[in-house]
Protein backbone atom coordinates (compact mmCIF):
# COMPACT_ATOMS: atom_id res chain seq x y z
CA UNK A 1 0.00 0.00 0.00
CA UNK A 2 2.59 2.59 0.93
CA UNK A 3 4.81 1.65 -1.47
CA UNK A 4 2.03 2.95 -4.37
CA UNK A 5 1.30 6.45 -2.73
CA UNK A 6 2.01 8.49 0.24
CA UNK A 7 0.27 8.77 3.51
CA UNK A 8 -1.22 12.14 2.18
CA UNK A 9 -2.56 10.35 -0.66
CA UNK A 10 -4.13 7.74 0.94
CA UNK A 11 -5.79 9.77 3.36
CA UNK A 12 -7.16 12.17 0.85
CA UNK A 13 -9.09 8.79 -0.51
CA UNK A 14 -13.01 7.94 0.27
CA UNK A 15 -13.16 6.22 3.44
CA UNK A 16 -14.15 3.14 1.66
CA UNK A 17 -11.28 2.71 -0.51
CA UNK A 18 -9.12 3.92 3.01
CA UNK A 19 -10.57 1.32 4.47
CA UNK A 20 -10.31 -1.64 1.28
CA UNK A 21 -7.03 -1.00 1.88
CA UNK A 22 -6.70 -1.84 5.58
CA UNK A 23 -3.61 -3.48 6.64
CA UNK A 24 -4.78 -7.43 6.73
CA UNK A 25 -0.63 -8.85 7.09
CA UNK A 26 1.10 -8.87 10.20
CA UNK A 27 4.24 -9.07 8.22
CA UNK A 28 2.94 -5.90 6.08
CA UNK A 29 1.80 -4.45 9.16
CA UNK A 30 5.40 -5.09 11.25
CA UNK A 31 7.07 -3.66 8.22
CA UNK A 32 5.41 -0.59 8.64
CA UNK A 33 6.06 0.01 11.93
CA UNK A 34 9.91 -1.25 11.42
CA UNK A 35 9.30 -4.22 13.20
CA UNK A 36 10.45 -7.69 12.64
CA UNK A 37 7.47 -10.57 13.37
CA UNK A 38 9.95 -13.06 14.72
CA UNK A 39 10.51 -10.66 17.47
CA UNK A 40 6.88 -10.07 18.53
CA UNK A 41 5.06 -12.95 20.26
CA UNK A 42 2.98 -12.69 16.90
CA UNK A 43 0.33 -16.04 16.01
CA UNK A 44 -1.08 -17.47 12.83
CA UNK A 45 -3.25 -19.48 14.61
CA UNK A 46 -4.48 -16.69 16.36
CA UNK A 47 -4.87 -14.60 13.46
CA UNK A 48 -6.78 -17.52 11.03
CA UNK A 49 -9.34 -17.23 14.15
CA UNK A 50 -9.83 -13.94 14.49
CA UNK A 51 -8.02 -12.08 11.50
CA UNK A 52 -6.25 -8.91 11.71
CA UNK A 53 -7.65 -5.41 10.31
CA UNK A 54 -6.00 -2.19 11.02
CA UNK A 55 -6.36 0.95 8.89
CA UNK A 56 -3.72 3.26 7.93
CA UNK A 57 -5.24 5.92 9.98
CA UNK A 58 -5.22 4.18 13.28
CA UNK A 59 -1.52 2.39 12.60
CA UNK A 60 -0.05 6.05 11.48
CA UNK A 61 -0.61 6.89 15.39
CA UNK A 62 1.72 3.84 16.39
CA UNK A 63 5.12 4.41 17.22
CA UNK A 64 7.25 3.11 14.95
CA UNK A 65 9.98 0.52 16.37
CA UNK A 66 8.10 0.12 19.71
CA UNK A 67 6.92 -3.81 20.16
CA UNK A 68 5.22 -2.34 23.11
CA UNK A 69 2.77 0.06 21.47
CA UNK A 70 -0.33 0.28 23.33
CA UNK A 71 -2.30 0.69 20.15
CA UNK A 72 -0.56 -2.02 18.63
CA UNK A 73 -1.21 -4.27 21.33
CA UNK A 74 -4.76 -3.74 20.51
CA UNK A 75 -4.52 -5.10 17.11
CA UNK A 76 -2.32 -7.62 17.14
CA UNK A 77 -3.03 -11.16 16.82
CA UNK A 78 -0.51 -13.04 19.77
CA UNK A 79 0.03 -16.69 21.18
CA UNK A 80 -1.44 -15.48 24.19
CA UNK A 81 -5.15 -15.81 22.44
CA UNK A 82 -5.03 -19.36 21.77
CA UNK A 83 -4.70 -20.11 26.36
CA UNK A 84 -7.88 -20.98 27.89
CA UNK A 85 -8.53 -18.98 30.53
CA UNK A 86 -11.63 -20.21 33.44
CA UNK A 87 -14.51 -18.04 33.05
CA UNK A 88 -14.12 -17.11 29.16
CA UNK A 89 -16.56 -18.25 26.99
CA UNK A 90 -18.08 -16.81 23.60
CA UNK A 91 -21.06 -15.37 24.90
CA UNK A 92 -20.19 -13.61 27.98
CA UNK A 93 -23.09 -10.92 28.26
CA UNK A 94 -25.91 -13.18 26.90
CA UNK A 95 -26.39 -11.31 24.12
CA UNK A 96 -28.07 -14.60 22.43
CA UNK A 97 -29.97 -15.40 25.64
CA UNK A 98 -31.94 -11.89 24.64
CA UNK A 99 -32.49 -12.24 21.19
CA UNK A 100 -36.01 -11.81 19.66
CA UNK A 101 -37.36 -13.84 16.90
CA UNK A 102 -36.85 -10.16 15.48
CA UNK A 103 -32.86 -10.19 15.54
CA UNK A 104 -33.65 -7.26 18.49
CA UNK A 105 -31.22 -7.40 21.39
CA UNK A 106 -33.85 -6.86 23.93
CA UNK A 107 -32.20 -7.04 27.75
CA UNK A 108 -32.83 -3.71 29.01
CA UNK A 109 -36.01 -2.54 29.96
CA UNK A 110 -36.98 0.54 27.87
CA UNK A 111 -34.02 0.55 25.03
CA UNK A 112 -33.04 -2.29 22.63
CA UNK A 113 -30.00 -3.31 20.33
CA UNK A 114 -29.87 -3.67 16.97
CA UNK A 115 -26.96 -5.89 15.17
CA UNK A 116 -26.32 -4.19 12.22
CA UNK A 117 -23.64 -5.49 10.39
CA UNK A 118 -20.69 -8.05 11.90
CA UNK A 119 -18.17 -6.54 10.09
CA UNK A 120 -15.96 -3.56 11.67
CA UNK A 121 -13.00 -1.18 10.11
CA UNK A 122 -10.50 -2.41 13.04
CA UNK A 123 -10.65 -5.83 14.54
CA UNK A 124 -9.75 -5.35 18.07
CA UNK A 125 -8.12 -8.59 20.28
CA UNK A 126 -10.23 -8.09 22.75
CA UNK A 127 -13.85 -7.64 21.28
CA UNK A 128 -16.43 -9.22 23.66
CA UNK A 129 -18.11 -10.29 20.15
CA UNK A 130 -15.09 -11.90 18.66
CA UNK A 131 -17.00 -14.98 18.53
CA UNK A 132 -20.62 -13.91 17.78
CA UNK A 133 -22.92 -15.88 15.16
CA UNK A 134 -23.40 -12.71 12.92
CA UNK A 135 -24.89 -14.54 10.21
CA UNK A 136 -27.96 -15.49 12.61
CA UNK A 137 -28.45 -12.00 14.34
CA UNK A 138 -27.23 -9.44 11.97
CA UNK A 139 -29.74 -7.27 10.68
CA UNK A 140 -30.96 -7.78 6.34
CA UNK A 141 -33.03 -5.74 4.87
CA UNK A 142 -36.19 -7.90 5.43
CA UNK A 143 -35.27 -8.39 9.14
CA UNK A 144 -34.52 -4.85 9.95
CA UNK A 145 -38.10 -3.99 8.66
CA UNK A 146 -39.30 -6.49 11.16
CA UNK A 147 -36.86 -4.79 13.87
CA UNK A 148 -38.24 -1.24 12.87
CA UNK A 149 -42.14 -2.95 13.25
CA UNK A 150 -41.03 -4.66 16.64
CA UNK A 151 -40.07 -1.12 18.40
CA UNK A 152 -42.76 0.96 16.51
CA UNK A 153 -45.32 -1.84 18.51
CA UNK A 154 -43.40 -1.36 21.97
CA UNK A 155 -44.16 2.45 23.06
CA UNK A 156 -42.19 1.46 26.15
CA UNK A 157 -38.93 1.48 24.30
CA UNK A 158 -37.91 5.28 24.02
CA UNK A 159 -33.92 4.31 22.84
CA UNK A 160 -32.45 2.49 20.18
CA UNK A 161 -28.95 1.37 19.61
CA UNK A 162 -27.18 0.51 16.71
CA UNK A 163 -24.12 -1.50 17.27
CA UNK A 164 -22.55 -4.35 15.49
CA UNK A 165 -19.91 -4.73 14.45
CA UNK A 166 -19.29 -1.26 13.61
CA UNK A 167 -22.88 0.14 12.32
CA UNK A 168 -21.20 3.45 10.28
CA UNK A 169 -19.58 0.27 8.18
CA UNK A 170 -23.25 0.48 6.67
CA UNK A 171 -23.21 2.45 3.44
CA UNK A 172 -24.99 6.29 3.63
CA UNK A 173 -27.71 4.82 1.65
CA UNK A 174 -28.98 2.09 3.96
CA UNK A 175 -27.49 3.76 6.73
CA UNK A 176 -30.06 6.58 5.52
CA UNK A 177 -32.91 4.13 5.32
CA UNK A 178 -32.38 2.83 8.85
CA UNK A 179 -32.17 6.31 10.72
CA UNK A 180 -35.43 7.43 8.18
CA UNK A 181 -37.54 4.85 9.45
CA UNK A 182 -36.61 4.53 13.13
CA UNK A 183 -37.04 8.50 13.43
CA UNK A 184 -40.79 7.97 11.86
CA UNK A 185 -42.01 5.98 15.23
CA UNK A 186 -42.97 8.66 18.03
CA UNK A 187 -42.62 6.87 21.07
CA UNK A 188 -38.84 6.89 20.20
CA UNK A 189 -36.74 9.88 21.84
CA UNK A 190 -33.33 8.88 21.34
CA UNK A 191 -30.72 6.77 18.69
CA UNK A 192 -27.09 5.78 20.47
CA UNK A 193 -24.81 4.64 17.40
CA UNK A 194 -21.82 2.99 19.10
CA UNK A 195 -18.80 3.05 17.17
CA UNK A 196 -15.35 3.03 17.23
CA UNK A 197 -15.14 5.22 12.95
CA UNK A 198 -14.80 8.08 14.26
CA UNK A 199 -11.50 7.17 15.56
CA UNK A 200 -9.68 4.33 13.70
CA UNK A 201 -11.00 5.60 10.49
CA UNK A 202 -12.30 9.52 11.02
CA UNK A 203 -12.92 9.87 7.34
CA UNK A 204 -15.92 8.22 7.60
CA UNK A 205 -17.50 11.59 9.12
CA UNK A 206 -19.14 12.84 5.76
CA UNK A 207 -21.03 15.63 4.32
CA UNK A 208 -24.33 12.86 3.88
CA UNK A 209 -23.46 10.91 7.26
CA UNK A 210 -24.07 14.15 8.99
CA UNK A 211 -27.23 15.05 7.05
CA UNK A 212 -29.06 12.20 8.03
CA UNK A 213 -28.06 12.11 11.56
CA UNK A 214 -28.96 16.02 11.72
CA UNK A 215 -31.96 15.71 9.95
CA UNK A 216 -33.30 12.34 12.06
CA UNK A 217 -36.13 13.80 14.61
CA UNK A 218 -35.18 11.16 17.41
CA UNK A 219 -31.56 12.54 19.33
CA UNK A 220 -28.67 10.97 18.09
CA UNK A 221 -26.19 9.71 20.51
CA UNK A 222 -22.54 8.36 19.06
CA UNK A 223 -20.50 6.51 21.86
CA UNK A 224 -17.02 6.48 20.50
CA UNK A 225 -14.47 4.16 21.49
CA UNK A 226 -11.15 5.32 22.27
CA UNK A 227 -9.15 3.77 25.11
CA UNK A 228 -5.68 5.45 24.83
CA UNK A 229 -4.98 8.91 23.97
CA UNK A 230 -2.51 8.43 21.32
CA UNK A 231 -5.79 7.23 19.20
CA UNK A 232 -6.29 11.19 19.01
CA UNK A 233 -5.16 12.42 16.28
CA UNK A 234 -5.49 15.75 14.15
CA UNK A 235 -7.76 13.73 11.64
CA UNK A 236 -9.97 11.95 14.88
CA UNK A 237 -10.28 15.58 16.09
CA UNK A 238 -11.38 16.92 13.37
CA UNK A 239 -14.47 14.54 12.81
CA UNK A 240 -15.63 14.66 16.19
CA UNK A 241 -15.50 18.53 16.01
CA UNK A 242 -17.67 18.70 12.87
CA UNK A 243 -20.25 15.64 14.64
CA UNK A 244 -20.66 17.99 17.90
CA UNK A 245 -20.79 21.30 15.21
CA UNK A 246 -23.44 19.65 13.99
CA UNK A 247 -25.48 19.10 17.26
CA UNK A 248 -24.62 15.50 17.68
CA UNK A 249 -23.61 14.28 21.29
CA UNK A 250 -20.93 12.47 21.79
CA UNK A 251 -19.42 10.33 24.89
CA UNK A 252 -16.99 7.76 24.84
CA UNK A 253 -16.49 4.14 26.17
CA UNK A 254 -13.05 2.51 27.50
CA UNK A 255 -12.11 -1.11 27.79
CA UNK A 256 -9.67 -1.98 30.72
CA UNK A 257 -6.78 -3.39 29.17
CA UNK A 258 -3.50 -4.85 30.72
CA UNK A 259 -0.20 -3.20 29.10
CA UNK A 260 -2.71 -0.66 27.41
CA UNK A 261 -4.45 1.56 29.67
CA UNK A 262 -4.03 0.05 32.88
CA UNK A 263 -2.30 3.17 35.11
CA UNK A 264 -3.58 5.90 36.39
CA UNK A 265 -1.47 8.46 34.25
CA UNK A 266 -2.98 6.59 30.94
CA UNK A 267 -6.76 7.24 32.20
CA UNK A 268 -5.92 10.58 33.44
CA UNK A 269 -4.81 11.54 29.81
CA UNK A 270 -7.40 10.13 27.53
CA UNK A 271 -9.97 12.10 30.13
CA UNK A 272 -8.15 14.95 29.45
CA UNK A 273 -7.80 14.71 25.74
CA UNK A 274 -11.42 13.20 25.13
CA UNK A 275 -12.75 15.97 27.13
CA UNK A 276 -10.29 18.72 25.09
CA UNK A 277 -12.32 17.89 21.97
CA UNK A 278 -16.28 17.70 23.18
CA UNK A 279 -16.19 13.94 23.94
CA UNK A 280 -17.53 13.45 27.73
CA UNK A 281 -15.64 10.28 29.63
CA UNK A 282 -18.67 7.92 30.06
CA UNK A 283 -17.88 4.33 30.83
CA UNK A 284 -14.89 2.28 31.46
CA UNK A 285 -15.52 -1.31 31.49
CA UNK A 286 -13.87 -4.24 32.60
CA UNK A 287 -13.42 -7.09 30.44
CA UNK A 288 -16.22 -9.07 28.85
CA UNK A 289 -14.38 -12.32 29.30
CA UNK A 290 -14.67 -13.41 25.62
CA UNK A 291 -12.88 -16.76 24.70
CA UNK A 292 -9.45 -15.35 23.50
CA UNK A 293 -9.19 -12.55 25.58
CA UNK A 294 -7.88 -13.35 29.09
CA UNK A 295 -4.53 -12.18 28.45
CA UNK A 296 -5.88 -8.40 28.91
CA UNK A 297 -7.75 -8.58 31.93
CA UNK A 298 -7.35 -6.44 34.40
CA UNK A 299 -8.45 -7.84 38.21
CA UNK A 300 -11.42 -5.97 39.75
CA UNK A 301 -9.07 -5.50 42.73
CA UNK A 302 -6.55 -3.21 40.81
CA UNK A 303 -9.33 -1.65 38.33
CA UNK A 304 -10.70 -0.25 41.91
CA UNK A 305 -7.50 1.01 43.25
CA UNK A 306 -6.98 2.66 39.55
CA UNK A 307 -9.82 4.57 40.08
CA UNK A 308 -9.12 5.57 43.25
CA UNK A 309 -6.33 7.54 41.89
CA UNK A 310 -7.85 9.07 38.90
CA UNK A 311 -10.65 10.42 40.82
CA UNK A 312 -7.82 11.85 43.18
CA UNK A 313 -6.56 13.20 40.32
CA UNK A 314 -9.16 14.57 38.36
CA UNK A 315 -12.71 16.73 38.68
CA UNK A 316 -15.65 14.09 39.38
CA UNK A 317 -17.08 15.51 35.18
CA UNK A 318 -13.95 13.68 33.76
CA UNK A 319 -14.00 10.11 35.84
CA UNK A 320 -15.39 7.81 33.76
CA UNK A 321 -17.89 4.92 35.41
CA UNK A 322 -16.11 1.58 36.36
CA UNK A 323 -18.84 -0.98 34.79
CA UNK A 324 -19.27 -4.70 34.31
CA UNK A 325 -21.53 -6.41 32.38
CA UNK A 326 -22.98 -9.49 33.68
CA UNK A 327 -25.16 -11.50 31.82
CA UNK A 328 -28.55 -11.39 32.67
CA UNK A 329 -28.94 -8.58 34.93
CA UNK A 330 -30.87 -5.85 33.99
CA UNK A 331 -28.09 -3.24 33.03
CA UNK A 332 -24.72 -2.38 33.75
CA UNK A 333 -23.36 -3.10 36.94
CA UNK A 334 -21.52 0.23 38.24
CA UNK A 335 -18.35 -0.99 40.29
CA UNK A 336 -17.38 2.83 40.83
CA UNK A 337 -19.36 5.72 40.11
CA UNK A 338 -19.26 9.42 41.53
CA UNK A 339 -22.14 8.71 43.50
CA UNK A 340 -21.91 5.93 45.04
CA UNK A 341 -18.02 5.30 46.17
CA UNK A 342 -16.29 2.16 45.93
CA UNK A 343 -17.44 -1.51 46.85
Amino acid sequence: MLERQTETEHFNLSWQQQLAEAFNSIEDLCHYLHLSPSELPVSSAANKDFSLRVPLSFAASMEKGNPHDPLLRQVLPVNDELLAYPGFSNDPVGDLRAATESSVLHKYQGRVLLINTGSCAINCRYCFRRNFPYADLQLSKQKEDAAVRYIDKDSGISEVILSGGDPLVLNDARLTRLVQHLGRIKHLKRIRIHSRMPVVLPARITDELINTLAQCPAQIILVVHCNHANEINERVIAACKTLKNNGITLFNQSVLLKNVNDTAKQLCELSERLFSHGIIPYYLHLLDKATGTGHFEVSEQDALALMRQVQATLPGYLVPKLVKEVAGMASKQYVFNDTNGYR
